[in-house]
């Protein structure tokens, strides 16, 4: 039916990336490398935290107010954390609900915490909570479609969203206070009534597809995610990673599963604070909430162990094509709830917490200026990691890991000075103070401790631990916590660029960071399956025209407009003109005017040729790959898949059936519920470099031509975003095309 490999083609021959493809983000961060101390989502914090200010060297010149050296600036203390005074109830049905009155602003805000996450995917099924977690919000409910929430989100000016990490599931909102109750109820109907839509959840895949193809494209990023998965394990939740061959095989279904696994009341906290009464606010979430009921009763929801046998020795993964080395040294951390947890984060900003830490300073001195920090990630559940990262000048590579050991070793041997001990305190109060520098935050701060079992009063304790830190504990515990034999040390880089071996270091382990291809998954046949496919696909044909006038047709030819969407890379904002004329069973050609010139393809479905304004060549490769996928996916052939030997049409939901063939071609075609017409064709893309693309058709506009419904619009999705709308100008069916003429090459 539609056509858009020349597109794709067409870069090729402006010698431009592929249309379509997303260029890799700065920085990714896999769901194997996520935070594994997870903390729910927060209003957007003014600053990230930030570490003890160095004090001015030299003398500064006098100020208007006296003051001769910033050392005599006065500053009042930090506040103490504590606890917001909040209403603390539980509804009949289970669900736990905080309420913080917050009268500054006309405003409402609300978050649920579902006890869930990555943690909890099924191995074959690696990525299906991340999975779960976009499509939650972009996929509409099931009373209002993702259009319907979109457009009432933007009128009444409400931001509601999901978030999904290693052991919990949240999702937020905040709107003004004019219009909570609207947001209150799409809160309810987004926990309780996901809608889940097919075409959403496809996007959801492409998302996270791309993510996977471009998980290397940045060392540091790499270089952390295999370090915490040797931590922690690649075979285990806390050390795995979503693969193409775990996000594939995952269906509706199994999102669906999972919503009802983990989503009821008694498995949710609720929050909300803002402009409003307690009293009035509890009687609303009982009236909005009050219904909500459990798909089925909740389960206690175990995350599993982190291992605790170390993983040490010297690992490589090797990148040819990056200049600065990154790297990873450490070993597994601790609980937030450990008694020593303070003292652990003032010994980390000692070693490597800021600009006068030991280890910047060390390489300072060498005349390494390295981008390097070190931290005592602690997990609420489960264990952190005790990590030291960076990254170095490829010549410096092995020297700034032996500074880094050297100060490792130094540190637990040697007592640390009091300015150092100050300076790391203080850096640690700040980094708390702003990150909880609203009430907001402090209140979802609140409703976190309490999700992972932690007592009221643990933020205001820690703070008064921190500060009561001695540089006898530092000493103590980096002592007692810190295993240099334990170390392991991750690089990623070039080693044939390291002034020494990286050798020098101790053995060294390879690490594979290849990404497995794609390969396509069909879905499991049954005899019910296959049956309900065939009574869909009739259905379809039926609502086209009629069985018997969809086999009539011999030939056709289609006249249509692209327009490439303007952000598609490099050839974005391009119309192409394109004609297609096939002839029954298996002769295709397109023929499209292109910025570049001309270009014409042809198959007869086991050989073609394509011929641009540089001469022709036989087709190959990719070329030959998306043609045979266009043939594939002609409109009569599609509707009459049924019929033609060799297809398989099985069932994947109630209005859904997945084609394939013995080729190894494969499609998914969603009919519309109302009209039966075919809605969505969704299938890989094969590119030029790279794994394949998730592509579809959105199909519009029906209009008879010779009895048959045609969609003369048709949108096409690349990698989750719009590539081209194609406009239909005319069809013909049955015009006599001439079988010699149709394969003849253009002189």
């Amino acid at each position: 039916m539609k056509r858009f490999a020349v597109c794709l083609w067409a870069a090729t021959l402006l010698g431009q990336q592929a249309p379509g493809v997303p260029e890799p983000e700065k920085d990714q961060v896999s769901p194997a490398a996520r935070g594994r101390s997870a903390t729910p989502a927060t209003p957007p914090a003014a600053g990230a935290g930030r570490g003890a200010t160095a004090a001015g060297r030299g003398a500064s010149p006098p100020s208007a107010s006296g003051l001769s050296s910033a050392r005599e600036l006065k500053f009042p203390a930090l506040r103490v954390l504590q606890e917001p005074p909040t209403t603390t109830f539980t509804l009949f049905n289970g669900l736990k609900v905080f309420l913080e009155e917050d009268h500054d602003l006309p405003v409402v805000g609300g978050i649920a915490l579902v006890k869930a996450g990555t943690l909890l995917d099924p191995p074959q099924r690696i990525g299906l909570a991340e999975l779960a977690g976009i499509a939650l919000r972009t996929g509409g409910t099931n009373v209002k479609t993702p259009e319907q929430v979109d457009a009432l989100l933007d009128d009444n000016a409400i931001n509601l969203e999901s978030k999904v990490t290693d052991s919990m599931v949240t999702v937020t909102f905040s709107a003004m206070k004019d219009n909570a109750g609207i947001a209150f109820q799409l809160f309810k109907e987004f926990l309780a009534q996901p809608g889940f839509r097919q075409e959403k959840l496809e996007m959801a895949k492409a998302q996270i597809r791309q993510a996977i193809s471009h998980r290397n494209d940045v060392a540091r990023t790499l270089a952390h995610r295999e370090f915490t998965s040797l931590i922690y394990g690649k075979d285990t939740p806390y050390g795995w990673q979503p693969e193409y061959a775990t996000l594939d095989p995952i269906r509706r279904a199994d999102v669906r599963g999972f919503h009802q696994h983990y989503f009821s009341p008694s498995n949710t906290t609720l929050g909300i604070w803002g402009d409003f009464n307690s009293e009035t606010m509890k009687a609303e979430l009982e009236k909005v909430f009050g219904d909500w009921k459990a798909a089925q009763p909740a389960a206690p929801v175990d995350f599993g162990k982190v291992r605790t046998a170390p993983a040490p020795g010297v690992f490589l993964a090797e990148r040819k094509d990056t200049q600065p080395s990154s790297f990873s040294i450490g070993h597994l951390g601790g609980l937030k709830s450990d008694r020593d947890y303070p003292a652990l984060q003032v010994m980390a900003a000692i070693l490597g917490g800021g600009p006068q830490s030991r280890i910047v300073e060390r390489l300072r001195r060498a005349g390494i200026t390295n981008d390097v920090g070190a931290v005592w990630n602690a997990g609420y559940l489960q264990p952190g990691v005790f990590e030291i990262s960076g990254t170095a000048k490829p010549t410096a590579t092995i020297e700034t890991v032996r500074a880094i050991q050297d100060e490792i070793g130094k540190i637990r041997t040697a007592e640390v000075t009091e300015d150092e001990c100050r300076a790391a305190r203080e850096a640690v109060i700040d980094s708390l103070i702003f990150t909880h520098d609203s009430r907001a935050k402090l209140f979802v701060g609140q409703l976190a401790l309490d999700y992972y079992g932690y007592p009221k009063d643990y933020l205001s304790r820690y703070q008064k631990a921190v500060q009561a830190v001695s540089k006898a504990d530092v000493q103590r515990v980096a002592k007692q916590y810190l295993k240099p034999a334990d170390l392991s040390i991750l690089v990623s880089g070039n080693p044939s660029m390291f002034v020494e071996p990286l050798e020098k270091l101790g053995k060294v382990t390879k690490i594979d960071t290849t990404i497995p291809e794609p390969k396509p998954e069909v879905a499991e046949t049954t005899e019910a399956s296959l049956a309900q496919g065939k009574q869909i696909l009739v259905r379809a044909q039926q609502a086209a025209g009629g069985t018997e006038k969809l086999a009539a047709v011999n030939d056709y030819t289609m006249l249509a407009d692209y327009e490439l969407d303007p952000a598609v890379p490099n050839i974005g904002g391009f119309k192409i003109a394109q004609t297609d004329r096939w002839i029954k069973p298996s002769s295709l050609r397109q023929d499209s005017v292109l910025p570049a010139g001309r270009v014409s393809a042809y198959t007869d479905g086991r050989v073609g040729w394509i011929s641009t304004a540089q001469g022709w060549a036989a087709l190959s490769g990719v070329q030959r790959s998306q043609i045979g996928g266009d043939l594939f996916r002609v409109y009569f052939r599609l509707l009459l898949s049924d019929r033609i030997e060799g297809r398989t049409v099985n069932a994947i939901e109630d209005n859904t059936v997945q084609i394939t063939d013995t080729t190894g071609q494969m499609s998914t075609v969603e009919f519309d519920e109302q009209t039966h017409l075919p809605k969505r064709v969704s299938y890989d893309t094969q590119q030029t470099g790279g794994a394949p693309i998730y592509s579809e058709d959105v199909y519009e506009d029906f209009r008879p031509v010779g009895g048959i419904l045609m969609p003369f619009k048709i949108t096409i999705n690349q990698g989750g975003h719009r590539f081209s709308d194609v406009a239909v100008k005319e069809y013909k069916i049955n015009s006599g095309i001439n079988p010699t003429e149709l394969g003849r090459r253009p002189q």
